[in-house]
């Protein structure tokens, strides 16, 4: 009896018993007090969520609920109540060994209601612990007959063989909608470590891929390039310019470039030489000492 039948059965009784009194109908007010006390032993209430399992003399005899419901006085009784609502359980595996031996232990959680209240009720002793052992073992075999690959890379298929054995397993209890998820798993450290440095190292050869590859698409291009340099000796030195003002602009340096110019003043000096018409250089005039001198003047 919750607090609204208390509440209920009591305000009954009080009015009929001030019936009795302040009206001086003691037959009426004895009436409704019976009355009330009678509520009190038969009346029930179940939350929304909430079924109850009634036994008639120790047979089953319904499930009552959501709201208000009757008892029929020294013949029915609420054996159990039971909870309709969608509820969790949590399972682990520890230390169990995958289908290529490797040590693994995983925790997992199960979601599940219960959909069929008479069997749940009165075909299991305790519902609520059997799913979750059933659940327990049922997580052990599909590790064992799953690899280490697989469990860490296909998390999805692995969540729905783990509920396709629950449900088998529970056909008949009177329990659905049940659903796995994995929360975590978890390896020896040593092996962790190794396949750290396994991804390192494929991360690694696959930059040191993707580098060469930049490399030869680069060489390409400076292939291309030199074939239309070659062709066009203007646009190679229209290039230089600007690579040697990039240098530059920013610095504010002076840079000493070799350039073909020893190259064109040789040429100038062949053309003359091979022109009779050139004008002569200027020849240098003997030195005369003064008359009355008697030596040459040393250098």
């Amino acid at each position: 009896m919750n607090s609204a039948v208390t509440v209920i059965a009591f305000l009954v009784i009080i009015a009929g018993a001030a019936i009795g009194y302040l009206l001086q109908q003691p037959v009426i007010g004895g009436v409704i007090v019976l009355i009330g006390v009678i509520l009190a032993l038969t009346l029930r209430t179940a939350a929304e969520w909430e079924r109850s399992v009634v036994l008639r003399l120790g047979r089953y005899a319904g499930v009552r609920g959501p709201g208000l419901y009757f008892l029929i006085p020294a013949f029915e009784l609420v054996y159990t109540v039971v909870d309709t609502r969608r509820q969790s359980t949590r399972i682990s595996a520890e230390d169990t060994l995958t289908a290529d031996a490797v040590s693994v232990t995983m925790d997992s959680i199960m979601f599940w209601r219960v959909s069929d209240v008479k069997r749940a009720a009165t075909e299991l002793t305790d519902y609520r612990n059997m799913i979750a052992q059933i659940a327990q073992t049922s997580l052990r075999e599909v590790i064992s007959a799953t690899t280490l690959g697989d469990i860490l890379s296909n998390r999805e298929a692995m969540d729905e063989k783990l509920r396709a054995y629950i449900t088998k397993k529970s056909d008949g209890w009177g329990i659905g909608d049940i659903s796995v998820e994995i929360r975590d798993v978890k390896i020896p450290p040593e092996l962790n470590d190794a396949m750290s440095r396994n991804a390192q190292a494929e991360k690694e050869k696959q930059a040191r891929v993707t580098l060469a590859s930049a490399e030869v698409a680069i060489a390409e291009q400076i292939a291309d390039a030199s074939r239309i340099y070659e062709n066009n000796p203007v646009a190679l030195q229209i290039r230089q310019m600007g690579l040697i003002y990039d240098m530059n602009k920013d610095r504010g340096v002076t840079i000493l470039v070799p350039t073909g110019m020893a190259n064109a003043l040789g040429a100038s000096i062949a053309l003359n030489v091979n022109n009779p018409d050139r004008p002569k250089p200027l020849s240098a005039t003997a030195f005369s000492p003064p008359p009355g001198s008697g030596s040459v003047p040393k250098a």
